[in-house]
């Protein structure tokens, strides 16, 4: 069975413009700059993770000044800021691709596959 041509769509870039404007990309998500924002947000997932256990360690330890929690909390706003503008940009191109939001009407969350658990 041979594979679908690719569907162009715009994606939502991983960074923004000089004056913090978002940055988009119509095309079918295989040249080089969509190779380039895909290694970007794995590097901001990466740093967000690394920036959770550096959080986790000072809280732990209770022994802070106001300037660590400040930057603490100057660095996480801007990860999180990073991390919601990646799902934002994978969540409309799984619509775009034709894939639905999981059906959440009985209130129990999306609902994965068994295999998904090894």
């Amino acid at each position: 069975m041979p594979n679908a041509p690719a569907r162009d769509f715009v994606r939502l870039l991983p960074w923004t413009s000089a004056d913090g404007k978002p940055c988009f990309l119509a095309g079918n998500g295989t040249g080089y700059v969509s190779r380039v924002a895909d290694r970007i947000e794995e590097e901001q997932l990466n740093s967000a993770d690394d920036l959770l256990d550096e959080a986790r360690r000072v809280l732990a330890g209770r022994a802070w000044t106001p300037g660590e929690l400040h930057l603490l909390a100057v660095e996480l706003t801007a990860s999180l800021a990073d991390v919601r503008r990646v799902a934002e940009s994978r969540g409309e191109r799984l619509t775009a691709l034709g894939h639905d939001a999981p059906d959440d009407a009985d209130g129990e969350g999306p609902r994965l596959p068994a295999e998904a658990f090894g």
